[in-house]
């Protein structure tokens, strides 16, 4: 079928309608993973983000730190926004186009900018929309059939896209500015725009009827029970601990690797190749994640992030500082699709989905923000390691209660 400018709306809505993916398959997953990735892409690439706002524009890591904080934490109060504004979406679609067309607007602006004065307004602002869009995305994976699967096709999305943005981007810094990063975050932004109108509707559970109980069956969920707070609650803690001590590290992981003696082009190639290999925990996870339970998998994945994190006072080895970063890249990629699955346990309609991508945001944004002061004076990087690693371990007590809550009901 020909689509040409004088195609009408109809015309247009047939061509949609026939090649819309199946709802249930796997390739509805896929779109919706770079869905929810797109508002997220920044987070992938915020060490190359990080690096070329003080290599490429001279600004401190201090100044630095708060800039990516400042998108972070905006896309925390858009995932908050979202949430309460879930059940007043029925047509997401919209939301979703209009939601990636101002994207596309403020990494336009930001490259427009003269002044680095104000970046964390403009970056905070478009992290609330961002934000907001991942929360919008969460939300329609928890009303699919198997949400685990698009979960972690999220994490192969956005580690894939990564790999690639810290591989080529860092080197191209030098020479065409620091505004390098925001083109592929454009890129990637129309590409989702352009999968939008093939993703399926998935409706509001039960939008017109009293009673819940038959929606889902095959997942054995009903809309209508009551969330436990306390497993909810130490969940979203895990998961706010779990974004922040990583992404104290990985804001920073090619100054910690330059204060270990190590080069930009070394770096780069590490750190991308590192986020290939991670994404062999999201297809760990995928496959995993609908044979077993929980307690297990996530437990031991969540040891070796800690593991992982330690190991990286060795960085002064160049093996050890790739290995490391490869640890943690796997171990990342494997907890957060069970962490959100878990939170898409506790509703059908996607709204604890969505408030899980708040306690992400702000782990996110909270953990540059605090490394950012750590480093300031003395760039400890050692110190830094060893809080995080110890705040994962801790993760493990936490998530504990909660996984059991989720495996006896699944």
């Amino acid at each position: 079928m020909q689509i040409s400018s004088q195609s009408s709306p109809c015309e247009l809505n047939n061509f949609f309608s026939k090649y819309k993916a199946e709802e249930s398959g796997f390739m509805a997953s896929l779109l919706l993973a770079f869905l929810a990735s797109a508002g997220l892409f920044y987070i992938n690439i915020f060490a190359a983000i990080t690096d070329a706002f003080m290599e490429g524009a001279g600004l401190s890591t201090f100044d630095a730190g708060q800039i990516t904080s400042a998108n972070a934490l905006g896309a925390a109060f858009g995932a908050l926004a979202i949430t309460l504004l879930i059940r007043l979406l029925p047509k997401w679609k919209i939301a979703a186009y209009a939601l990636l067309a101002m994207l596309i607007s403020l990494d336009i602006f930001t490259i427009a900018l003269e002044s680095t004065d104000t970046l964390i307004y403009l970056r905070f602002a478009h992290g609330f929309i961002g934000g907001a869009l991942v929360g919008l995305g969460f939300s329609v994976i928890a009303r699919t059939k198997k949400p685990a699967v698009a979960f972690g096709l999220l994490l192969v999305v956005q580690y894939g896209g990564g790999a690639l943005g810290l591989w080529l981007l860092p080197p191209l810094v030098p020479e065409y500015g620091a505004y390098v990063p925001f083109y592929a975050l454009i890129a990637f932004s129309v590409i989702t725009l352009s999968m939008v109108p093939f993703i399926g509707t998935y409706p509001l559970p039960g939008k017109d009827a009293v009673d819940y109980k038959e929606f889902d069956k095959e997942r054995n969920t009903e809309v209508n029970k009551s969330v436990k707070l306390m497993p909810l609650v130490l969940t979203l803690l895990t998961i706010f601990l779990f974004q922040a001590a990583n992404m104290s590290l990985f804001a920073f992981i090619f100054g910690l690797g330059k204060s270990f003696g190590h080069q930009t082009d070394f770096l780069s190639s590490a750190i991308g190749l590192a986020n290939i290999i991670a994404m062999l925990g999201a297809v760990l996870a995928i496959y995993t994640g609908t044979r077993l339970k929980i307690l297990a998998p996530l437990t031991i994945a969540l040891l070796a992030a800690a593991i992982g994190t330690w190991l990286l006072i060795f960085s002064d080895s160049a093996m050890m500082y790739f290995g490391a970063n490869s640890l943690i890249g796997v171990a990342w990629a494997f907890c957060i699709p069970y962490l959100f699955t878990m939170t898409s346990k506790f509703d059908a309609a996607g709204q604890m989905a969505a408030l899980g991508g708040f306690a992400s945001k702000m782990g996110l944004a909270t953990g540059p923000l605090l490394a950012g002061y750590l480093l300031r004076d003395s760039e400890n990087y050692i110190f830094l390691i060893n809080t995080a690693a110890i705040v994962l371990a801790a993760c493990v007590l936490i998530v504990i209660y909660p996984i059991r809550v989720v495996d006896q009901e699944g």
